[in-house]
């Protein structure tokens, strides 16, 4: 009897049960080997993965091939219940020689066996079926881009992503297609926010009467007034919140949905090479802005308006006049390594301080006075400014300190002393959202029931409906944030096993493999430029095998703080 690993795939972006396509893809897997005496042993099914990543950043697709050195490995070949879903263009040609390396035997349906490594056949009908995956993949792509454009211009559907500040978003009944309605999908749209709309018309009226951006912010944080992102914190956790920036203004002046049209495409995915000297690692999504020409705009009022159309041009004109029109994103290629990126923040306003490089050398700075209004909000310098190379040293030397063998038993006793096993932020946050829509409901149920002929039935059907979804969106926030398990220290000192050895080598590694190493041990750097130092904190998590068992960190929420 022949020990087989059953690998297998599914992808979230089809909407497909993963348990249902691990099902008949095992299936056909087991028809394939068990008249031939062969026997399932392991699993490696990866869920929620995309087929256009290779097998070497899929978490149980890389677990497979690692597997493959070990000569005691539980099975004796590999069988995939479907080609099309394991291989995306040329990935066969890139990961089939490894099985031909150790020899494990690889075995699909469609050749009705294990695949020679000699049969040129086997080789063209693997490679089709890699042509084809990709091929379909590029058809789906351009299907629902194509579909979500014409619903975005003759119809004017909102399809998702963040209201703009200014509306919120409601329930319009069920899905149009009978399907998604059958299945609870909901229509939404978007309505006026009578709390932050006159905020919108306020900042037109202003820049038209002269204020400048950044007095317009000034103004707005006099006053108290929250900005878009202190307003919906919930949405937009990357942000300070602090006070209004001239940028929050730009935006909300340049942005054409304010008219009552809906507008889609701003922004496109875009796939890019992991390494340009790898191109085996494949591609990463990233966000680019299109130009102004290519955004789709409905062909008919989508949304009550905020502001006037005359008003939205006369804006722009007045924009274009200071030289502030709309900009053209433009993807930009950074050629220097910054080993600190995203790892330094700044301790006046808590905002991660951006990488220049400047004489040869890596700086970091923070200009939040030239970006956000101060409004006696907050003390910052005007500018900080500081060098990679005056804390790397330092650091250096404390990492290895830090995590030397000598202090492993001591360090873990500390980390398992020091984790937090309470609920955080989000979870508290949403039993407060779930609060106030219980209070929002009572009010709306007893209006509607004490409705007189002056009344609208509708509107207050609507308002209840709103406050249902926002309701359901809490809850399903407070079960995500179920309280934290706490580590044993067995599992600590598994995270720090291999730390030692590398940070070994630190000092003479490339800068883009320290910015990675720092990544993995969860660096933050806060420099606080009155008494000019540094304090750093590590947040160690699973090392490159485990990476993506804990995308979120939380089974690892201890925190090892000290300063230099």
């Amino acid at each position: 009897m022949t020990g087989f690993a059953f690998k297998g795939r599914c992808s979230t972006e089809d909407q497909q049960d993963p348990e249902a396509s691990r099902g008949w893809q095992l299936t056909r897997a087991r028809a394939l080997i068990e008249p031939q005496g062969g026997v399932i042993v392991a699993e490696y099914f990866d869920s929620g993965q995309s087929r256009s990543v290779p097998w070497q950043r899929r978490p149980q697709a890389s677990a497979l091939l690692a597997e493959l050195k070990n000569s005691n490995r539980a099975f004796d070949a590999v069988v995939i219940g479907e080609p099309q879903r394991e291989f995306y263009g040329n990935q066969f040609g890139n990961t089939f020689p490894l099985f031909v390396h150790f020899d494990v035997p690889l075995w699909v349906p469609e050749v009705g066996g294990p695949i020679d490594p000699n049969n040129e056949a086997h080789d063209l009908i693997m490679s089709v079926f890699g042509g084809m995956s990709k091929g379909e993949r590029n058809r789906i792509k351009v299907r629902v881009r194509t579909a979500m454009a014409a619903q975005a211009q003759m119809e004017g559907r909102f399809l998702g992503g963040r209201p703009p500040y200014g509306y919120t978003v409601i329930d319009l009944g069920p899905h149009p297609n009978p399907a998604k309605a059958a299945d609870g999908r909901r229509l939404h749209g978007l309505a006026i926010d009578p709390v932050t709309a006159p905020i919108v018309q306020r900042i037109f009226t202003e820049f038209i009467g002269g204020a400048g951006l950044f007095a317009i912010a000034e103004g707005l944080t006099r006053e108290g007034i929250p900005c878009p992102s202190a307003y919906d914190p919930a949405r937009n956790r990357h942000r300070c919140g602090i006070a209004w920036s001239k940028g929050a203004v730009r935006v909300i002046l340049t942005n054409p949905r304010y008219t009552g049209r809906q507008v889609w495409n701003k922004q496109r995915k875009q796939e890019v090479l992991l390494d340009i000297d790898d191109v085996a690692l494949g591609h990463v999504t990233k966000l680019r802005w299109n130009p102004a020409e290519q955004w789709v705009h409905s062909d008919r009022p989508a949304h009550p308006a905020i502001v006037d159309q005359e008003t939205f041009d006369r804006a722009q004109r007045l924009l274009r006049g200071r030289g502030r029109g709309p900009a053209q994103h433009t993807p930009h290629r950074t050629s220097h390594p910054y080993q600190l990126r995203s790892r330094l923040f700044c301790g006046s306003c808590q905002r991660r301080m951006q990488g220049e490089w400047n004489h040869k050398a890596a700086y970091y700075r923070c200009r939040f006075p030239t970006e956000y209004a101060l409004a006696n909000k907050i003390s910052h310098p005007l500018n900080v400014y500081l060098r990679e190379d005056a804390i790397t040293p330092a650091l250096e030397r404390w990492l290895v300190k830090i995590f030397a063998p000598s202090r492993i038993s001591t360090l873990v006793d500390q980390l398992y002393a020091a984790q937090d096993t309470g609920t955080d932020a989000t979870t508290e946050q949403a039993r407060r959202s779930i609060a106030d829509a219980d209070r929002k409901l009572a009010r709306h149920r007893a209006a509607l029931e004490a409705l007189d002929n002056d009344s609208d039935p509708t509107l207050i059907a609507s308002w209840i409906a709103q406050t249902q979804a926002e309701r359901a969106t809490a809850e399903a926030r407070l079960r995500q944030g179920t309280t934290r398990r706490q580590l044993s220290r067995d599992d600590i000192a598994g995270l720090l096993a291999g730390f030692s050895d590398y940070l070994t080598v630190l000092r003479d590694a490339d800068p883009a493999d320290k910015a990675t190493l720092y990544g993995h041990i969860g660096l933050k750097l806060t420099y606080h430029p009155a008494a000019h130092s540094v304090r750093a904190e590590a947040q160690p998590r699973p090392y490159p095998s485990e990476i993506g068992s804990c995308p979120r960190g939380d089974l690892n929420p201890f925190l090892l703080r000290t300063r230099t």
